[in-house]
Order: structure tokens, then C-alpha cells, then sequence
């Protein structure tokens, strides 16, 4: 594994790749709020122990979130955009937060969009690839930046992983969807999530659907995580994006 600068963000990368071969397919993944950026590195090789097909094609980024959270008291903590309490408190008390939430744009996402777009065009840069051949995902948060992010691009990203995450900016998201018709989606969420509820995940599914994308959702028994039947539907996935 080494690390590099890509789109202004400290980016772990890691294949298993001769030294001589570039990837056929580059994957980008991008960490919650609140997590260390290496918090999913752990994924790249699991992914490709249990994939020959992967192992011998892909190439996987780790993007690690601009934002450093030491001054609010979490040590070695990362965040794509900040997150209000003190607002997220006044709406979940007046029943006002998912409202709010589902149609708002958070302060601080157009930066992290941005960024991961730069990224993702030094990958193509690097690698050669088209945007066919990048496909992105992410968990809680990341995956929230990296779906707002594949809206924004010229064509289908070759997949996008959803694990975990919720359904914001759904004005735009929905306008954005009518030009990537047929986008391939895996969103895996649990029934039990404390922190974003399952029904929203079901609204997250149901607005991409009726943009177009081609959605595999995963309903699982468990907290806010990513199962182990979410890691081998994504691999999945991924496989089949080498077949395009």
C-alpha cells in the first residue's frame, strides 16, 4: 500500500497488481463521518483474497475526508462536511429532521464534491481509464459523497456501493439521475440502524429507482455497519463491471 495526494486529500492506495500492469478498473472508496481515513483500507484486501477476477484488474483508493475533527474532542477523526448538532437536535425534536434533511444540501458537501471529483479525474489521469472504469463507493457518510459525486459525472461510473448511507439533496439527485439512466447500484442497510433510519434508506432506493439506476438493495438484521453478505454483493458487482 502507498499513499498520495489525489484531489488535494491524503489517499491510500493499494492493489496487488504487478509492478509492470495497470488496473482495469479503479475502485474509490470513501470512509463515514468520524472515522480515521484508513477505517475501510481493510476492505481492499479482503476483496481481493475473495476475488481472483478483482485481484487481478483492480486498483483501490482510499480518499481520507479534508475535514480534521481533534478540535471537537475526536482524536484521529475525519468528516466530509460537518455535521450541525445543536440543528440536528431543534429538527429531531420538532419531527422536522428528515424533511429538511432529505431536500438540504449540507454546508460543506459542494467542497466534498469537488474534491472527490478532482480525485477521481487524477485517477483517470493516472490510470488511463474512463469514467466506465471508476467505480466508487462508500459508507454512512462517504457514501453519501461519492452518490453525490457520481450524479455530477459525464457518464455511469462502472458501479456505485451504497453501504449505509441516506438520501439528501433530492432535488438535484433526481435531476441529475435522468442522465445516468441505468446506473448500477448495490445499497445494502440495516433494519436496526440507530443513527439513519431504514425507512430512509427504503427512500434513498425508491428515488434512485425512479431515476432510473439499476438498484440491488440488501436489507439486513443489524445495526449501522456493513455486513458480510454486503462485502460479497459488492465484489459482485465489481466483478461484473469487469465484464462490461
Amino acid at each position: 500500500m502507498k499513499t498520495a495526494k489525489l484531489g488535494g486529500l491524503a489517499t491510500r492506495v493499494l492493489d496487488v497488481l504487478p509492478d509492470d500492469t495497470g488496473p482495469a478498473l479503479a475502485v474509490v472508496v470513501c470512509h463515514g463521518f468520524g472515522a480515521s481515513g484508513g477505517d475501510l483500507v481493510p476492505l481492499a484486501p479482503a476483496m481481493l483474497e475473495a476475488s481472483e477476477k478483482l485481484a487481478g484488474a483492480a486498483r483501490f483508493y482510499f480518499p481520507e475526508a479534508p475535514l480534521d475533527l481533534s478540535s471537537i474532542g475526536m482524536w484521529g477523526s475525519r468528516a466530509w462536511w460537518m455535521i450541525d448538532m445543536d440543528a440536528l437536535n431543534r429538527a429531531l425534536a420538532d419531527n422536522t429532521f428528515r424533511e429538511r434533511a432529505r431536500n438540504d444540501r449540507p454546508e460543506g458537501m459542494l467542497e466534498a464534491r469537488a474534491k472527490v471529483m478532482k480525485l477521481i479525474e487524477e485517477v483517470k489521469e493516472e490510470t488511463g481509464l474512463p469514467t466506465s472504469r471508476i467505480a466508487l463507493g462508500g459508507f454512512s457518510q462517504g457514501s453519501m459523497v461519492t452518490m453525490d459525486v457520481a450524479f455530477q459525472l459525464e457518464e455511469n461510473p462502472a458501479a456505485l456501493i451504497c453501504w449505509s448511507g441516506t438520501l439528501l439533496n433530492e432535488d438535484e439527485w433526481r435531476e441529475r439521475g435522468k442522465l445516468h439512466q441505468g446506473m448500477k447500484v448495490f445499497q445494502s442497510h440495516g433494519r436496526q440502524d440507530p443513527l439513519l433510519s431504514y425507512k430512509w434508506a427504503e427512500d434513498l432506493r425508491d428515488v434512485l429507482t425512479e431515476s432510473g439506476a439499476d438498484v440491488e438493495f440488501l436489507p439486513f438484521d443489524g445495526p449501522h455497519t456493513i455486513p458480510d453478505e454486503g462485502i460479497v454483493r459488492a465484489i459482485a458487482l465489481l466483478e461484473s463491471a469487469l465484464d462490461k
